[in-house]
């Protein structure tokens, strides 16, 4: 069986699976590009800007995090603060956490069209089957059973389960995508919730010697 006898009998909503599969396909790779260029050499960013800042290198640290800002996500999240001409530590946390959800938002592009396919796509194929069924059995009468006419309907009634197929294999391919995408996700929050803790912690302390205070690292919003 071709593809084209496979559209034929699948029925009319396979062009509709078929559409849903290239946007899932579509989709998947454009994410997995964008995920190839945010995970490389990331942690090796994070612990240069935070090394920098360790050493009081404030400029340094900007630097490293501009050169970076329109590559990974992790590079405008850090800059986002560091640009700016010494903030106090309540602006410089507010700069972190705005930045963090604009990057975590554009993270999370692509998810409601997959969403989408994930709960259309076996609908689709069912609503395929189910047209296929009605079709088969139109005009069926009982005392054609055993008979040829009844042997096309069992044919015609496996030909309607191609769809309901179709549909589960777009929706099994753009679930597994789907969880795997939440998962790096999940991962960039919890690198950007370190990254940003440690960064807010050193600027405390950075800005506390300057205004010649003591940090209370039990409690950083606290001065002694």
């Amino acid at each position: 069986m071709d593809v084209r006898d496979l559209f034929e009998k699948g029925g009319t909503t396979m062009w509709p699976l078929f559409a849903l599969s290239v946007l899932s396909l579509a989709t998947i790779l454009e994410r997995l590009w964008f995920w190839f260029k945010t995970l490389r050499k990331e942690e090796e960013l994070v612990e240069s800007v935070l090394a920098a800042s360790a050493n009081n290198e404030w400029d340094t640290a900007a630097q490293i995090a501009k050169q970076e800002r329109n590559r990974k996500p992790i590079g405008r999240f850090l800059y986002e603060p560091l640009k700016r001409a010494n903030p106090d530590p309540e602006t410089f946390k507010l700069a972190l956490e705005a930045s963090a959800e604009e990057e975590i938002a554009t993270m999370r592009r692509g998810d409601k069209m997959l969403e989408s396919i994930i709960a259309l796509a076996p609908l689709l194929g069912l609503l395929g089957t189910v047209l296929g069924l009605i079709r088969s059995l139109d005009g069926v009468k009982l005392n054609d059973l055993g008979t040829a006419a009844g042997g096309n309907v069992t044919l015609g009634i496996s030909e309607s389960l191609i769809s309901t197929a179709a549909g589960m294999i777009v929706a099994i391919f753009s679930l597994a995508f789907y969880r795997l995408f939440q998962g790096l996700i999940f991962g960039q929050i919890k690198l950007f919730r370190g990254a940003g803790n440690q960064l807010e912690l050193l600027y405390r302390e950075h800005w506390l010697n300057l205004k010649g205070q003591p940090l209370d690292r039990d409690n950083p919003d606290a001065i002694l």
